[in-house]
């Protein structure tokens, strides 16, 4: 006579049945045997989001590269206008001394000559009046390097502070030259035609700004820039045609080498602190706003 046990909540099992599974008890956990599988994901549950840490360090991204832009070195009227004005007027005043007549054009370049005679009765006049003429024409090499070094230096410091630097030079190199002139003159040591000589251009500006450039440049620039300018003030010396000329060069490229400190400080205030890493582009750390 077969037994059969009855399990709460199933049919009855046999004795072959009972020894082939055990018993299960419904109600009671962990009983022996009871292997649950884990209960799958439903299909349509979204999946549990990571742990997501407090900080979360964010990569720097890497910089573009800047694309090279050859018409920067050419003056603008919008990017340098004091460069892009100044080489107009020096453009006009250059074919008015090669197409204008002779005698109005002697007569003008005599008198904005810096000579003794001139600075003793004009001397604002003339040190401002020198600088509008381009000594050899349009295509001599201080015009050029003017076109070149004023654009570059001036997108580093601004118009004024360039303008600043361009006269300042002109006018200390100028001076510095003429008035051993006249005091060698007053002592009897050179004649007096010496006190009249026709004395104008730019190169004493654009020798200033070059000195002025090489110190703003990366050194893989600067040291060639400051060669040729080396360069061309030690060929003049040795040609010894207008030693005062060549010596004025020299006082010019000196003039803007000593300059460098100043300069460096210009440029750091025009271009502002540099932003915080990971906050650039926050409003409130550009410069000229309240934070």
């Amino acid at each position: 006579m077969a037994s059969a046990v009855e399990t709460a909540g199933g049919p009855p099992v046999g004795d072959g049945a009972a020894e082939a599974a055990p018993v299960l008890l419904t109600g009671l956990p962990r009983q022996r045997g009871n292997a649950v599988a884990p209960a799958a994901p439903a299909a349509d549950a979204p999946p549990a989001p990571p742990d997501v840490p407090a900080a979360v360090a964010v990569a720097p991204t890497p910089a573009r590269r800047s694309r090279p832009r050859p018409w920067r070195l050419l003056p603008t009227p919008t990017g340098t206008p004091f460069t892009f004005c100044y080489a107009v007027l020096l453009v006009g005043t250059s074919l008015y001394a090669d197409r204008g007549d002779p005698s109005v054009v002697s007569a003008l370049l005599q008198g904005s000559s810096t000579d003794v005679v001139h600075l003793a009765q004009a001397p604002l006049l003339v040190l401002v009046a020198s600088a509008l003429w381009s000594a050899g024409g349009l295509l001599s090499g201080y015009a050029l390097a003017f076109l070149f070094v004023l654009t570059a230096l001036e997108r580093r410091i601004g118009g004024v502070r360039s303008a600043a630097v361009f006269f300042g030079g002109h006018a200390l190199a100028t001076l510095a030259t003429e008035l051993p002139v006249g005091f060698s003159v007053a002592a009897g040591g050179l004649p007096d035609s010496s006190l009249h000589r026709l004395d104008y251009g730019i190169s004493f500006g654009v020798m200033t700004c070059i000195g002025a450039l090489a110190g703003l440049l990366p050194a893989w620039l600067r040291w060639p820039l400051l060669v040729a300018g080396g360069c061309q003030v030690l060929s003049g010396l040795l040609a010894y045609v207008d030693p005062m000329t060549d010596w004025g060069h020299a006082l010019s490229l000196a003039l803007g080498i000593a300059a460098w400190p100043l300069l460096r400080y210009w440029r750091a205030q025009r271009s502002g602190p540099a932003p915080l890493l990971g906050d650039l582009g926050h409003p409130a750390l550009r410069p000229g706003r309240a934070v």
